[in-house]
């Protein structure tokens, strides 16, 4: 094998040992992803010698994280199961703007995705058309039903305790 075949195998047996997060979901679904976010924060009102002691030090930054939510309609699920699978979220957002973000579905910074509802009847696999919307009728795709959470069974229990 080559070198790309190699580094392919062994980034795909990292994803494989990964937990994947939920993946019961479909296309119209209305989905709340919990991201990880990693920010720098730079600490400011700091005086002179301060800051002079602080450059020498990392000049005063402090990595913090945090997890965003992000809620919004299904629009695509690609590829699958496989390594390379992602998936499109989209919402109506302030002053009726709308906001798409793609995920990777094995990504190490989704920590969790929370079904709200899902529709009645969907028939498209791709919901593009959402696109073209204004107002209430982009927010609406179909009565919706909640989704409850399901209990693990035990022997998932057991899987993710250890």
């Amino acid at each position: 094998m080559n070198k790309i075949q190699e580094f392919i195998a062994k980034e795909q047996a990292i994803l494989k040992d990964q937990p994947a997060p939920r993946t019961d979901f479909r296309v119209g679904d209305i989905v709340r992803v919990h991201q990880l976010i990693k920010e720098i924060v730079v600490q400011k009102k700091i005086s002179k010698t301060a800051k002079a002691i602080k450059k020498a030090e990392g000049g005063g930054k402090i990595a913090t994280e945090r997890i965003q939510i992000f809620e919004g309609v299904v629009i695509t699920k690609k590829h699958g199961l496989e390594p390379g699978a992602s998936f499109m979220v989209r919402k109506i957002a302030a002053a009726s703007v709308a906001v798409e973000k793609i995920y990777p579905l094995f990504s190490p910074s989704i920590k969790k995705i929370e079904i709200v509802s899902r529709p009645k009847n969907v028939t498209k696999s791709k919901l593009y058309f959402l696109r073209k919307r204004v107002g209430k009728s982009a927010k609406k795709l179909g009565l919706g039903e909640a989704v409850k959470e399901t209990p693990l069974e035990p022997a998932l229990k057991n899987e993710v305790a250890a």
